[in-house]
């Protein structure tokens, strides 16, 4: 892939993986654009990139919100740690055999891959992405009704009751490309009475935790891709485009969370759902004309 692609696809990243408009659907609406496979070796390469980009970019800025109320003592570590821990138990408890599911009711004998495929269709991403602006623009305006308390914001944490209840929207947003999974679990932390930045602060704890995950998949995939008859000198060559494509996703998620954490202070929330449902019709409407 030439390096101009790799940066337009890290910035597509970036931004769109830390603001709640779903960076799966525009990262492979991109490609789509650009005529990239993401699923070849070298592209397997860049994606395993662009979210370790992006998880820089996360820990970087909420690095000292963190320190000051997750890290102050052992104590909360322990119960941040463990909250996060149960957030992300729920999304596998309702994640995965949501996932299996799907794949025995739209399988049958297809293999995983092919499922895969599916999801990556423009049809099927345009209703997740419609699904999710409704979600946003309720929790949005729901919350922009509610008296701020700026002491209150930064002073009361995230409780067990958000907690289990963003996890199991996140395992909700795992299958679907297009259900953004910020968008999802702010607005479900919204939704139960959580404060915007302990809620903010604590999805992006989530995204941390299950980043890695993610990370590993690919680099498996990646690992299978070559092993099954890849080409070295071909993954060599995407290296260099996949260092730059780190930086930039890095670069341009910084930007993204600057831009979210001001409109949800602001009570603007429920605008990145209005996005989302344009971005929806727009996607239908690149997928009735053959894309």
């Amino acid at each position: 892939m030439p390096i101009y692609e790799a940066i337009i696809l890290a910035i597509v990243q970036g931004l769109t993986e830390l603001l709640p408009v779903s960076s799966s659907a525009h990262v492979i609406i991109a490609a789509k654009l650009l005529r990239q496979d993401m699923s070849t070796p070298a592209n397997a390469l860049l994606l395993v990139m662009l979210h370790t980009g992006t998880m820089f970019a996360v820990i970087a800025y909420f690095w000292r919100q963190w320190v000051k109320t997750f890290f102050s003592s052992w104590q909360a570590f322990w119960r941040f740690a463990l909250m996060v821990f149960v957030g992300c138990l729920f999304s596998g408890a309702v994640g995965y055999p949501l996932d299996l599911g799907i794949v025995h009711v739209l399988g049958g004998g297809a293999r995983k891959a092919e499922i895969e495929e599916i999801f990556n269709k423009l049809n099927w991403i345009a209703p997740a992405l419609a699904a999710a602006g409704i979600l946003i623009i309720y929790a949005g305006l729901r919350e922009a009704r509610q008296p701020v308390n700026d002491a209150a914001q930064k002073a009361e944490g995230i409780g067990w009751f958000q907690a289990v209840v963003m996890g199991i929207v996140q395992g909700f947003a795992i299958p679907f490309r297009g259900f953004s999974r910020s968008g999802a679990t702010i607005s479900a932390g919204l939704l139960a009475r959580g404060k915007r930045l302990p809620v903010e602060s604590f999805s992006f704890a989530l995204v941390v935790a299950i980043t890695p995950l993610a990370i590993a998949r690919e680099v498996l995939r990646l690992y299978h891709a070559w092993f099954h008859g890849g080409d070295e000198a071909f993954l060599a060559a995407a290296i260099f485009p996949s260092f730059f494509g780190l930086i930039f996703a890095c670069t341009a998620g910084l930007v993204a969370l600057r831009w979210l954490s001001r409109w949800l202070e602001q009570g603007r929330w429920y605008f990145f759902g209005i996005y989302c449902l344009l971005a929806a019709g727009v996607v239908e409407m690149l997928y009735l004309r053959g894309w």
